[in-house]
C-alpha cells in the first residue's frame, strides 16, 4: 500500500490492504481473547458514510456525523436505531467530521470545508460558527475539548491545530454567532516529509487533566504531544511508540492513561498504554477485522467501545462499490 494514503473528496479508488496483524503483535496480544463485534445501532440513511461520533456524558446519548451529506444522527442510550438530529445541508454544513459534546451539553460539529459549528442539544439551534481563516486549502477534521472547555481542532491539509476558548465562544455568541478560528500551533515543521497533497494531522485527544493534547499524523503513523500549560517551555514532541505505529491513524480516544486508536484503511483498532507524562506509549492490544468496515473513529461509553464503520471504500469517498446498511458497531474486549 502506498505510504501516502489520504482521504480525498473525490471518489478515486484507493487500494486497501486488510492483512490481519494479530501475528505481528506481542505474546500478550496473541494470548488475549478475541474481541467481539456486534451492532450497537443502525443509522437512518442508506448513503450516510459516517465519520465522527461523540457521547453526551450527561445522558448517554451518542451523536454520529455523515461525511457525505453533513447530517448528524442521535441515538439514545440503548436505542436500536438512531434518529436524524440535524438534517443534511442545515446551516450550510457540507460534511460532519469530528464531533464532541462539551460539559455544558453543546454539540460541536466540524465541517471539513469550513470550520466548526456549535449547537444547543436541547433546541438543536446553532449558537456559534467559527470559520477557517484565509483561502488556502483546508480540511478541518477532528476536535477535542479540554477540562477548561477549550476546543482544539486539527486541520489535515495545513498541519495546524486551531483553538476556541470559552471566552471566544461567549464573544461569538454575543456578537452575531460568527468568528474565525484561531491557530494554536503549526506542526508543519515537525511532521514527517510528505506529498504536498497528503493529509497529516487527523485524530486528537486531550489529557483528562488538561496538561497536553495527543494528535496523530495518519500519513507517517506518528503521534505528537502538544503541551497546554500556560507559558509551557517544553516543545511539541513526537511520542515514543513501542510495539507498533499508527499508520492510517484516525480517531483517538484517551481515558486516563489508555489510548484507543481507529486505524482506518487497515481495519484495525489498537490500544496503547500511555506514560503519565504522555511522552511514550506502548501498544498492548490490536484487533484487525474487515467487519470493522474502515473504522474512522471510536468512543468509550458504558464500558464499551463504539466504532464508526464508515464503509468509505464501498461507493463513498474512497472507492466504488455498494455499502451494507450503515451501523455503529460495539466492540468488546479491546
Amino acid at each position: 500500500m502506498s505510504h501516502a494514503t489520504r482521504r480525498r473528496l473525490s471518489a478515486a479508488a484507493i487500494a486497501l490492504t486488510c492483512t490481519a496483524v494479530a501475528a505481528c503483535g506481542s505474546t500478550d496480544e496473541a494470548a488475549a481473547p478475541a474481541p467481539r463485534i456486534s451492532t450497537a445501532y443502525a443509522l437512518p440513511n442508506d448513503r450516510a458514510y459516517p465519520e465522527g461520533i461523540a457521547v453526551d456524558a450527561r445522558t448517554g446519548d451518542t451523536y454520529v456525523g455523515s461525511y457525505t451529506n453533513g447530517s448528524v444522527y442521535r441515538a439514545a442510550r440503548g436505542a436500536a436505531r438512531a434518529e436524524i438530529f440535524l438534517p443534511e445541508g442545515a446551516d450550510g454544513r457540507q460534511t460532519a467530521n469530528g464531533l464532541e459534546v462539551d460539559r455544558a451539553g453543546r454539540l460541536w460539529v466540524t465541517d471539513s470545508t469550513a470550520g466548526v459549528t456549535v449547537y444547543d442539544t436541547a433546541t438543536r439551534a446553532a449558537i456559534a460558527r467559527f470559520d477557517v481563516p484565509g483561502t488556502a486549502a483546508r480540511f478541518v477534521n477532528d476536535l477535542a475539548i479540554t477540562p477548561d472547555g477549550t476546543a482544539y481542532l486539527t486541520d489535515s491539509a495545513r498541519s495546524v491545530v486551531y483553538r476556541v476558548t470559552t471566552d471566544q465562544l461567549a464573544d461569538a455568541v454575543a456578537h452575531g454567532g460568527r468568528a474565525e478560528l484561531t491557530p494554536h500551533c503549526d506542526l508543519s515543521a515537525v511532521v514527517a516529509q510528505h506529498d504536498p497533497n497528503a493529509f497529516t494531522l487527523n485524530g486528537i485527544a486531550a489529557d483528562p487533566a488538561g496538561r497536553y493534547l495527543l494528535t496523530v499524523d495518519m500519513n507517517a503513523g506518528e503521534l505528537f504531544r502538544i503541551p497546554l500549560a500556560p507559558n509551557a517551555t517544553d516543545p511539541i514532541r513526537k511520542v515514543t511508540l513501542h510495539g507498533g505505529d499508527l499508520t492510517h491513524g484516525d480517531g483517538l480516544e484517551l481515558h486516563d492513561n489508555t489510548l484507543w486508536v481507529a486505524q482506518n484503511t487497515i481495519n484495525t483498532i489498537s490500544r496503547w498504554a500511555v506514560t503519565e507524562d504522555g511522552t511514550a506509549a506502548t501498544r498492548n492490544s490490536v484487533f484487525t477485522d474487515e467487519s470493522l468496515g474502515l473504522p474512522t473513529t471510536l468512543v468509550r461509553t458504558n464500558n464499551q467501545t463504539l466504532v464508526v464503520a464508515s464503509q468509505f471504500d464501498k461507493g463513498g469517498p474512497m472507492g466504488p462499490g455498494t455499502p451494507k446498511p450503515f451501523t455503529v458497531l460495539a466492540v468488546d474486549g479491546i
